[in-house]
């Protein structure tokens, strides 16, 4: 592997021509990406046009250090260029206000030029649904599975390639958010107003962020102060009891410094039982959630940085209707649950390019988080406390001209559990992880058809052990307009198995950990390599653009921590693997410009996913072998006095293999596979003004709720209740509307 690593980074920067390159990102003032822009050097015919992404590729001019960057309806910036990146925004042409420009610009580009197989969403797709926090902002993305966890807590999980999220780097400006302690939840405490685009990478990730991505990266860029305008407002309410409030006051005190302060707040009061089982459909609580965010940055010395401070308080309440805390906690009175999580989190960013070398820069990152969850299911009780310090330092330069970059540095991370779970008696599993690495990743790039990403990185935990991680991401362009992806990669984690499986807890299973001498929580770490091929084409059908492909993915285990449900029913065992275990992931995707502005986005998933269990080879449970996705949007034309969005989506799920329940008796059994079922959501926004819209919608539109959600419902506290085999929606359809006040 050695030797073949080698040979690849020695082909490829003999490839190297001696050239330098400008590149560039063009956006407009509500910092989404301008589409077939102009750039063109001045006085020159050399130039180029932006992509989906609204990024572009020159070569420098001798002659010329003026770039002239130009686009229907918007003033033309004329720039003198000193580096080898510049981000340019446009601003509408004032004298052009009696004209409606009307432009096609998707909220979600997959664009040809990045090497890896990367989607990434704008903040204008993340408003084409009721995406309240970050769990429920891929809803319109096929890329990504969303499923409940349980019939308790309410919250929503996805997946990736069939694999749950704690196989995702989940990362907040690349920096790792949804980790260890926050596995279960964290993904509700991310409000979905604060997000400025995500990135979805399938495929084991980039080494600079860590070793741990095995299944993808979802990686979340926040609002930046110097881009916010002075106020925001968002104000939603839904059927379900759900209220929301959102707000952004923005503060520029220079050209150089600003700031943000975001708040969010979210109840939930009624308590519903649409399917009458005797248990709330959605937990009651409540969440506020605070950020303040600094941005500073300096154009002429080089340097951007971010402060961030977060205070988070969230408070969750489940079980049965008639269940009352102050009365019935800790009792066999009725069942209920109650999950309250604080969380702290301070984060910063500083990165510098050097003036007389603007193809070399550093940077520091460095955060700390404070998780503090105390809960209880029924008689379990479940409480986590997490301190993290995370740091990584990176510098990034070039090979002899800027095709060939390379990114290197160390990183570090620090994690202090105290986690306790009460199960007939008190189990203490606190521990101290640790861990230092450092990471090379090599880049070479013809900036025609064809790029490589050689990474790897070298790590000493005191759980893990000493070990490598190499990966490698590579692209190719065969013909015009198609693109060829491959990767490969290895990852390691340390499996947070109670955390990661609290969904587990609102039932009468007992607890065991098959302990094999490991050193997380006497189990091995799980390792596994993902090797994946992708393809798209972009083409014109009957007039109008078009692209269609796939991506395959198959994902090896050699080490894993099972979660085995299928021992007992009355049991959850957690072992290490002892035989096979892989995921296959098959995506076909379908997308066309039906009409102007009538898009339509379909997708094809099969999923082939065995585990070695103690009972034998089976699939993986609670997991559809075939879904299909379907997406419309339209928007109409904007004539002075404001336009409609309209946006609907198809979900068909195959059936899902349920944990097995045969030694119950008859009528405490599921049966061996649930059954297929569909759903719809649907949104439609009217937009008044720049400044002002409203927005009404739905989701599970076909009313669908999952037959028997629980089993034991009336012996809540007996030997058979289970509210964790959730395959399907509970609650049925479900409404909202909403506003949104933009103070420009």
């Amino acid at each position: 592997m050695r030797n073949y690593l080698f040979l690849i980074f020695f082909v490829a920067a003999q490839m190297a021509v001696a050239q330098n390159i400008l590149r560039g990102v063009v956006i407009d003032q509500d910092n989404q990406p301008v589409y077939g822009a102009s750039v063109v050097w001045e006085n020159t015919s050399e130039g180029t046009n932006t992509d989906e992404s609204g990024n572009f590729e020159l070569p420098l001019n001798s002659s010329s250090n003026q770039l002239v960057v130009s686009f229907v309806g918007y003033k033309t910036e004329v720039l003198p260029i000193s580096t080898t990146f510049i981000r340019v925004k446009l601003y509408t042409d004032g004298a052009l206000e009696e004209i409606i420009v009307s432009a096609a610009r998707r909220s979600m580009i997959k664009s040809q030029r990045p090497t890896a197989n990367t989607v990434v969403m704008s903040s204008a797709e993340l408003l084409k649904a009721a995406c309240c926090n970050l769990s429920e902002s891929f809803e319109t993305n096929p890329s990504i599975d969303v499923n409940f966890s349980d019939a308790v807590s309410g919250s929503k999980q996805i997946k990736m390639l069939g694999l749950t999220s704690p196989y995702i780097l989940i990362a907040e400006e690349n920096i790792p958010s949804v980790r260890g302690a926050s596995q279960a939840y964290g993904l509700s405490f991310t409000p979905g107003t604060w997000v400025e685009s995500i990135q979805v990478t399938k495929g084991a990730g980039s080494v600079i962020n860590g070793f741990e991505s095995i299944s993808g990266q979802i990686n979340t860029e926040l609002i930046k102060p110097m881009d916010d305008i002075p106020y925001y407002l968002n104000v939603y309410g839904s059927s379900d009891s759900r209220f929301e409030l959102n707000s952004h006051i923005n503060e520029k005190l220079s050209d150089k410094l600003a700031t943000t302060f975001f708040i969010h707040g979210n109840m939930r009061l009624g308590r519903h039982d649409n399917n009458h089982d005797g248990f709330l459909d959605s937990p009651i609580g409540s969440q506020i959630n605070v950020l303040n965010r600094w941005q500073y940055q300096n154009v002429e010395k080089g340097i951007v940085s971010f402060f961030n401070v977060r205070y988070m308080d969230d408070k969750k309440q489940g079980g049965q209707m008639d269940f009352n805390p102050r009365t019935d906690k800790g009792t066999t009175n009725y069942w209920g649950s109650e999950i309250n999580t604080q969380k702290v989190d301070v984060s910063g960013k500083v990165g510098y390019v050097f003036p007389d070398l603007p193809f070399q820069s550093i940077g520091l990152q460095v955060a700390y988080n404070y998780h503090n969850q105390n809960s209880y299911f029924g008689l379990n009780k479940y409480d986590i406390k997490q301190n993290s310090v995370y740091g990584n330092l990176i510098f990034n330069s070039i090979i002899n001209n800027t095709l060939n970059k390379f990114s290197t540095g160390i990183n570090f991370s620090y994690d202090n559990y105290n986690e306790f779970l009460y199960q007939n008696q008190v189990t203490d599993w606190s521990r101290r992880d640790n861990s230092v690495g450092a990471f090379f990743e090599y880049t070479y790039d013809n900036l025609d058809n064809f790029s490589v990403i050689l990474g790897g990185r070298l790590d000493v935990s005191n759980r893990l052990g000493v070990f490598a991680t190499p990966r490698i991401h590579a692209r190719y362009v065969p013909w015009e307009d198609a693109v060829i992806r491959g990767s490969f990669g290895r990852g390691k984690r340390a499996a947070n198995i109670f955390a990661e499986n609290q969904n587990l807890f609102a039932s009468s299973r007992q607890f065991i950990v098959a302990q094999d001498g490991g050193k997380v929580y006497g189990l091995s770490p799980e390792i596994a390599w993902n090797y994946g091929l992708s393809f798209n084409q972009k083409f014109t059908l009957f007039g109008k653009r078009a692209d269609a492909g796939f991506d395959f993915y198959r994902t090896d285990f050699t080490k894993q921590a099972v979660v085995d449900v299928d021992f007992s029913p009355q049991q959850v065992v957690f072992h290490n693997l002892n035989g096979s275990s892989y995921a296959n992931s098959l995506q076909v995707d379908f997308n066309i410009e039906l009409i102007k502005h009538l898009n339509l986005r379909t997708a094809y998933k099969y999923y082939d996913i065995k585990t070695q269990y103690y009972s034998g080879k089976l699939e993986r449970p609670l997991q559809a072998k075939n879904r299909v996705f379907v997406n419309l949007e339209y928007q109409t034309h904007d004539h002075g006095n404001g336009h409609w969005r309209f946006d609907a989506t198809y979900n068909w799920l195959d059936k899902q293999r349920l944990p097995h329940t045969a030694s119950n008796p008859v009528n405490e059994r599921f049966p061996a596979y649930s059954n297929p079922f569909s759903s719809v959501n649907a949104q439609v926004t009217k937009v008044f003004s720049d400044s002002f819209e409203i927005y009404v919608g739905g989701e599970n539109m076909t009313n669908y709720k999952q037959p028997r959600p629980i089993l034991g419902n009336t012996d809540p506290f007996g030997q058979y209740f289970d509210a964790s085999m959730i395959y399907g929606p509970l609650f049925g359809q479900m409404y909202y509307a909403g506003l949104r006040y933009k103070f420009l």
